[in-house]
């Protein structure tokens, strides 16, 4: 195929010039009918292209034209059988791996590090999820993925399992042995569904973890705008081998889409792939040159570390994104939380996220070094303002999320009859609703686990840090809803 072909914008810049004269939605008609600060601001030519499904411009729901060109150059592009695009993010397509693949009372096998994405598919599937253990980094305080001891041991205990879910690779760069994995489960017969929401790179560089399609996964839901130059929200589904039906997948994904679908997202998804199977190696050099440049000048600043091949001695770790930059700041005596208000406050820095103990910075092409340098010497004056507690903190002084237990399936508790109870008196109980910290969205608790005195300590933790606790009814986490007790469905 013709990677240097872009039909979906093409097409759309055609039917652009002609100018038609539009009795259809969206109201602005081109910008004409916009507040005109905003149109000024966005321009005539992107707000052109803000269009609707009429018959000239194809129909994401079922295409026939111009988008289902882009989707098989696209499918060619990143190896798989087929690629649907998606205009509502990774979460939409994440959900339609789930939902295509699982229905009520199906078992599926979910590492507890799931972005909460999965969790929203299991309560809707109605599905029994098992969850598996990440290895655990206690000097960093995060999860990495899974051991290929988990999961055989996994799959031999739930025979009658029918996906097993694979973060790959996380949102700190880590990646387990998929292809281990995914052979692991084939034998069984098991789908693989890859959250690939970090990987959408992978495929164009061999410094790289292998990419979700390179490794054999069934399923991968890949986020372009993340990572791999598209806009915001717009990202795909790769499909291939026998076991997942293409055309059911389609159709689960066009039930959670909406019917206005953006115009603007689908063009950036068609250029993006151009961009990263033309010169996604040369592009991929830069960004890995930068990080590891900058990764070796943090690693120089006393009192921080930022994470590397050389920290990870887990079982489950197989290959490291260097285009990740976590960097742990408590020996500084700091949160993560605490470095990046310091770094947007007094330094105009933004990172991806903080966490308790580190914070994350993402590299790509799009960035130069005079703005890595920048970052290095913001976090050296960061650590200069500090009195650093020791270089090699204890890691038992690192709180990592707690182990849960999982008393009633997702979907009855969400549904279950609950009460509302004050946090401090949830313990024992059985939660109805989901608790988490966004990002990275990984469920602290969510619905079905037994509430127990350490998870509520770890979310008073990240309260305290200031962190963007989220999920519950109440938005100020002083109370938790709760199945009521003697409830049996």
């Amino acid at each position: 195929m013709n990677q240097d072909a872009t039909p979906l914008f093409d097409m759309l810049l055609r039917h652009a010039d002609r100018e038609p004269i539009q009795f259809h939605i969206p109201a602005h008609k081109r910008g004409r009918g916009m507040d005109t600060r905003f149109r000024t601001f966005i321009g005539d030519n992107a707000l052109s292209l803000d269009l609707v499904n009429i018959a000239p411009l194809d129909d994401l729901h079922h295409p026939t034209g111009a988008i289902k060109h882009a989707e098989e150059l696209a499918a060619h592009a990143f190896g798989a059988d087929v690629t649907l695009f998606s205009v509502q993010g990774t979460s939409t397509a994440i959900m339609t791996m789930v939902l295509a693949t699982v229905g009520p009372d199906d078992v599926i096998l979910v590492p507890r590090n799931v972005h909460k994405s999965v969790m929203t598919a299991i309560i809707l599937a109605g599905a029994r999820p098992v969850f598996l253990n990440p290895e655990l980094d206690s000097a960093f305080g995060i999860a990495h993925g899974l051991s290929l001891e988990t999961v055989s041991s996994a799959l031999s205990q739930h025979p009658e399992a029918k996906a097993l879910v694979v973060i790959n690779p996380t949102y700190f760069g880590v990646s387990a042995d998929l292809a281990g994995i995914v052979e692991l489960a084939h034998n069984h017969g098991v789908a693989v569904l890859v959250d690939e929401a970090h990987g959408v790179h992978t495929a164009f560089h061999e410094a790289l973890p292998l990419s979700a399609m390179q490794a054999g996964a069934d399923m991968a839901a890949t986020s372009v705008h993340k990572l791999g130059g598209s806009m915001t929200g717009s990202s795909i589904l790769n499909i291939q081998g026998g076991i997942v039906d293409a055309r059911h997948a389609q159709v689960v994904l066009s039930m959670l889409t909406t019917t206005s679908t953006s115009y603007l997202l689908l063009a950036s998804l068609d250029v993006a792939r151009r961009e990263l199977a033309l010169s996604g190696h040369e592009h991929l050099e830069k960004a890995i040159t930068l990080a590891n440049r900058a990764r070796q000048e943090i690693n120089c600043i006393p009192g921080l570390s930022c994470l590397g091949p050389e920290h990870l001695h887990s079982t489950a770790t197989f290959a490291f994104d260097p285009t990740k930059l976590t960097v742990s700041v408590k020996s500084l005596g700091l949160t993560g939380y605490d470095v990046e208000r310091m770094l947007r406050e007094e330094h105009n820095i933004e990172v991806e996220l903080s966490d308790l103990y580190n914070i994350l910075c993402i590299v790509s092409w799009g960035d130069e070094w005079w703005q890595l340098e920048k970052l290095v010497h913001a976090l050296s004056e960061v650590a200069k303002s500090c009195v650093v507690v020791s270089h090699h903190t204890d890691e038992k002084n690192v709180q990592l999320p707690p182990k849960t237990e999982l008393l009633m399936a997702p979907r009855d508790a969400f549904y279950a009859r609950t009460e509302v109870v004050p946090i401090a008196e949830s313990v024992g109980r059985i939660i109805a609703e989901m608790i988490m910290v966004y990002p990275p969205g990984i469920p602290i608790l969510m619905p079905g686990e037994k509430i127990t005195a350490e998870s509520i300590d770890y979310i008073e933790t990240n309260l305290r840090a200031g962190l963007p606790v989220q999920g519950p009814d109440d938005a100020e986490i002083r109370f938790l809803k709760v199945v009521r007790e003697g409830y049996c469905g």
